[in-house]
């Protein structure tokens, strides 16, 4: 185990300083609207731009990468990123705060492809598994440390924008120190939607849906803590417990997932999801039904973008998976660029506590669509799935094209074994 991380900690010391200030941010951003009397509708806008800057550096920076290098994109991203965010208290306004997000959600999306490129060329066959679940917890980690530096200040100065700001830049330092060039990343161009559909109707509709519960919970909830009246402490907590459950229920739903029909599991773990965000609803005004919603249905949520990755991938042959990845990745960053949209929307009309019934109701459309394909196709049988790999939601397709390559030769290792 010494060894195979003894190449990639920096990488990963890296990552988690970067998810600290990209963690910080996201949620300074609802503290932050919520002081500047900002509307719900104008902090779903805010939200969305991320998401729109973070699909379109998907797209464009393989290009660049293969223009000018790793090393130089990504110095150059960290740089703009890094200035993006200490530019947000200084610009509180929601049109410059769009187009930062923008910039930021950009940067990040290429700080992924240039970092996870770095990562699968770090790694063996035999060692990928691991190096994608250490960077994966390094990540949620991150998020969720993130939480607690928010008490170090107070979100009506600048002083947090600017730790957020320094821990973005200072993370540079471990990856481009150590890191040596690699070949140019080789994002295989993503299958069209109606292809991608027609092999898993179920993996299609599902992700796209989830894009918009994962965006509204990172992104609107501390918006709603802040409409709520939920201390700083209180709202960094809630956004906390989102990820903390999703880093401790990761393990029992992957294990169930090589063993049981996914599609069972999916509707499973979606009906969860959608219980605890009427929980949340139900008992608004206590602090600590609000903590345990969040932990359950922000628990659910990243084991199911595996799971859909997963089940996909059981679709379809070996050499469409790469395109496939590609293809769910577009999908999710799509519902993850609609959904706060709707949900600032209902927010605004309805009052803050519409964020649950949002993802309530997104979540009971998972569950129903689920049910409905289980009559529509045959299952696969557990012992010809894909193996199962913890992917998160925030990674780019470099990550998850190699997390769905491993899981189908681990597959096919453990049947050759078993013949």
């Amino acid at each position: 185990m010494t060894r195979v991380f003894a190449g990639v900690w920096p990488l990963m010391l890296g990552i988690f300083l970067i998810m600290l200030g990209n963690g910080m941010h996201f949620t300074l951003i609802g503290l932050r609207g919520g002081i500047e009397n900002f509307s719900a509708t104008e902090l779903a806008i805010v939200t969305s731009a991320y998401f729109l800057g973070f699909l379109s550096g998907a797209r464009i920076t393989p290009l660049m990468i293969r223009g000018v290098g790793h090393v130089r994109v990504f110095a150059a991203l960290g740089s703009f990123m890094s200035a993006g965010l200490i530019a947000l208290p200084l610009l509180t306004e929601p049109w410059a705060w769009t187009i930062l997000r923008v910039l930021i959600g950009f940067c990040m999306s290429g700080i992924y492809v240039a970092a996870e490129s770095w990562l699968n060329n770090a790694a063996t066959n035999e060692t990928r598994g691991k190096v994608l679940s250490a960077y994966m917890i390094a990540q949620t980690l991150g998020i969720i440390g993130a939480q607690g530096l928010l008490t170090l200040g107070d979100a009506a100065t600048s002083i947090l924008f600017i730790l957020s700001s320094i821990l973005v830049s200072v993370s540079f330092g471990p990856i481009l120190l150590s890191t040596t060039p690699v070949p140019a990343a080789d994002v295989v161009r993503a299958m069209p939607l109606r292809k991608l559909f027609s092999g898993s109707p179920l993996g299609t509709v599902g992700i796209f849906l989830l894009g918009s519960v994962y965006a509204t919970q990172s992104g609107m909830g501390a918006v709603f803590g802040s409409q709520i009246g939920m201390s700083a402490s209180q709202i960094a907590l809630f956004v906390a417990m989102l990820f903390a459950g999703a880093l401790l229920l990761q393990y029992p739903i992957g294990w169930l997932s090589d063993r049981v029909d996914r599609r069972k599991l999916i509707f499973g773990a979606s009906v969860v999801g959608m219980a605890f965000c009427l929980l949340g609803w139900i008992t608004a005004g206590g602090i600590w039904f609000l903590m345990i919603s969040a932990f359950f249905a922000g628990g659910v949520t990243t084991p199911l973008y595996a799971l859909f990755l997963a089940y996909t991938n059981d679709s379809l042959p070996l050499e469409d998976m790469p395109a496939a990845s590609g293809g769910l990745v577009f999908t999710f960053g799509l519902g993850a660029i609609l959904g706060p949209l709707g949900t600032g929307w209902a927010m605004e009309r309805f009052g803050p506590l519409a964020f649950w019934l949002v993802l309530s109701a997104t979540f009971a459309t998972i569950a129903l669509y689920a049910l409905y394909r289980m009559t529509q196709r045959a299952s696969v049988p557990a012992t010809e799935t894909e193996s199962y790999l913890g992917v998160l939601p925030t990674t780019s397709s470099v990550a998850v094209e190699a997390a769905a390559t491993w899981s189908a030769e681990m597959a096919e290792a453990e049947r050759d074994a078993n013949a």
